[in-house]
């Protein structure tokens, strides 16, 4: 019990003691910021882009189709990485500026809802560009704009993931967030659903069960077992990369004004319980 009750609450260490969220082993937390930056004018650019198209175009199904997007998995794990990036570079730029970033003035749960934040912008990218590319994908876009926006939605999202992935020095995602993964898919399902019993459409022709209940058993049960995997590949890149950055490389990081780790207390980190060495 007691160990269920450690995994279920927020620990009393310091979040993030050095910044892990706000620093990378290879580059300064000026150009993270920017990178990161520039990451979510991109990724806001397109869905505002494609809400004001698609709103406009009625070739592409006018103001019911934009509204339709808002039920789309792909374009709503694609919100979460352009607020994702929005967050993350704010607090950036408060590291690089002050030393101090916004993230470590937040209340435990919002710091907590950051990092779970992280780890679905790992995870889920991921997964949608597999299943586009192996299950919906069909042949090649004729035109410039869907060949750009399904490469930004479909291709650019994973390289996003990948940077997040190897160049900050995030720890590994806590096992908690696991479930939290599977909850998330579970309720997007019954926003599917939802969406098929308020417009009569359904998003993904998979989710119909007129192509047969064990297809779509199959489909749904193939997904969740998928985030399983695509967490589990994560937490093993994420272990490598402070493996081979930090313990191989010595590279601890590039902090704030260009001190190295050791330097000032507020560059002494805790490890948490469901934290561990490289």
């Amino acid at each position: 019990m007691s160990a269920l009750r450690r995994i279920f609450s927020f620990s009393p260490d310091l979040f993030d003691s050095s910044h892990r969220f706000e620093t990378s082993w290879l580059i300064t937390p000026w150009a993270l910021f920017f990178f990161r930056a520039f990451f979510s004018f991109y990724t806001f650019f397109v869905l505002i882009f494609n809400l004001i198209w698609t709103g406009v175009q009625p070739s592409y199904g006018g103001g019911p189709a934009a509204s339709l997007s808002f039920s789309y998995f792909t374009i709503l794990t694609y919100w979460g990485l352009a607020f994702y990036f929005l967050f993350s570079s704010i607090h950036t730029l408060t590291y690089a500026r002050h030393g101090t970033p916004l993230l470590a003035r937040f209340p435990r749960p919002l710091q907590a809802l950051h990092s779970l934040l992280y780890t679905t912008i790992l995870t889920y990218p991921l997964l949608v560009t597999i299943v586009y590319w192996a299950i919906l994908y069909t042949a090649w876009f004729p035109t410039p704009y869907p060949r750009w926006t399904n490469l930004s939605q479909h291709a650019f999202n994973s390289l996003f993931a990948l940077f997040e992935l190897v160049i900050p020095r995030t720890n590994r995602p806590p096992w908690i967030h696991l479930p939290a993964l599977i909850l998330i898919l579970a309720l997007y399902l019954a926003l599917a659903y939802l969406t098929h019993y308020t417009r009569g459409v359904y998003v993904y022709d998979f989710l119909d069960p007129g192509n047969g209940r064990g297809a779509l058993t199959g489909y749904v049960l193939g997904i969740a077992a998928g985030i399983v995997v695509i967490f589990l590949v994560v937490q093993g890149l994420v272990w490598l990369r402070k493996w081979a950055t930090e313990k191989k490389l010595g590279r601890e990081g590039r902090f704030h004004g260009g001190r190295a780790k050791a330097q000032g207390d507020a560059e002494l980190e805790a490890t948490r319980q469901w934290e561990d060495k490289p």
